[in-house]
């Protein structure tokens, strides 16, 4: 049983730092809570449905077109409805949280309520420790782990990522320094979707997918990011894996309370915020290695 609460500890909670990961970026850029940010998650793994499925293009064709609609869509959505009110924190909250209600009955609309699955990338099994394990585990573990790599080297070995983070610590110095803080907060948001859309490409074929499958997410997310504390990158992916385990390990040990599942993640954000609200690392985008 410890191979697989480590194999799905480990899928989860690349799952849900990337997720967490995006969501931190943003707020730590723009100083948004975007609400919407699994609901770009879910339309990812309905776009590869829809693709695949319906229009019989081929897999890794699908998955780069999905990656590209959704970034494009979210970018747009963002221009139009989200920058005007960047400054009011508790509008864009609002208009985040019905952009997502709408997404969602969109897609029920389109695909109806049924669960769907995806076709795997990578077929096959092999045992571990033995437990049979498939090869689409192991494709994604890689390819999870590989893209948290390639957004720590971008945000901290590059210069863009040394922009994104000059405007989280300071967006009015940044800009008198020639850094553009609109331009450079939209980047921010098309990087945080992008990492939405991958954690859906990479993870939805492992299981089922829902127009409701954005809502668990964004409970485990917000609780993640709060746990390690508001816009700081290591804190957000200590916090996801944490999270992540912990519920894996619910639903192996005790399989009576898997509904407990978001019980968690809700009880862990509510204590954090009663009695350390800073979280574990209670900075944003600070140079942290």
């Amino acid at each position: 049983m410890w191979q697989l609460i480590l194999i799905n500890g480990l899928i989860s909670g690349g799952q849900y730092a990337l997720l967490a990961l995006g969501f931190s970026l943003i707020f730590g850029v723009a100083r948004i809570l975007n609400l919407a940010h699994t609901a770009y998650y879910m339309l990812t793994a309905f776009a590869i449905y829809y693709f695949s499925q319906v229009l019989d293009i081929s897999l890794p064709l699908t998955y780069l077109l999905s990656l590209v609609f959704v970034v494009v869509l979210a970018v747009g959505v963002y221009q139009l409805a989200m920058a005007p009110v960047r400054g009011q924190s508790s509008t864009v909250m609002i208009v985040s949280l019905v952009l997502a209600i709408v997404a969602q009955e969109l897609v029920l609309i389109a695909f109806g309520g049924q669960f769907r699955s995806l076709p795997k990338l990578v077929p096959g099994t092999i045992e571990f420790g033995g437990t049979l394990i498939t090869y689409q585990h192991l494709f994604t573990l890689g390819a999870v782990l590989t893209v948290l790599l390639g957004v720590w080297l971008l945000l901290f070995k590059s210069k863009l990522g040394i922009a994104i983070r000059a405007v989280a610590l300071d967006r009015e110095v940044a800009n008198l320094m020639g850094m553009p803080e609109n331009s450079i907060a939209t980047l921010t948001m098309a990087i945080s979707v992008a990492l939405a859309a991958v954690a859906a490409a990479m993870v939805a074929p492992l299981g089922v997918i829902e127009p409701l499958m954005w809502l668990h997410p964004l409970v485990v997310v917000m609780a993640a990011v709060i746990l390690g504390g508001l816009g700081s990158i290591k804190g957000s992916i200590i916090g996801a894996f944490t999270l992540a385990f912990v519920e894996v390990s619910l639903v192996f040990l005790i399989p009576q309370a898997s509904f407990l599942r978001g019980a968690v993640s809700m009880a862990t954000m509510l204590l954090v915020l009663l009695f350390k609200p800073e979280g574990l690392f209670g900075v944003f985008m600070e140079g942290e290695r």
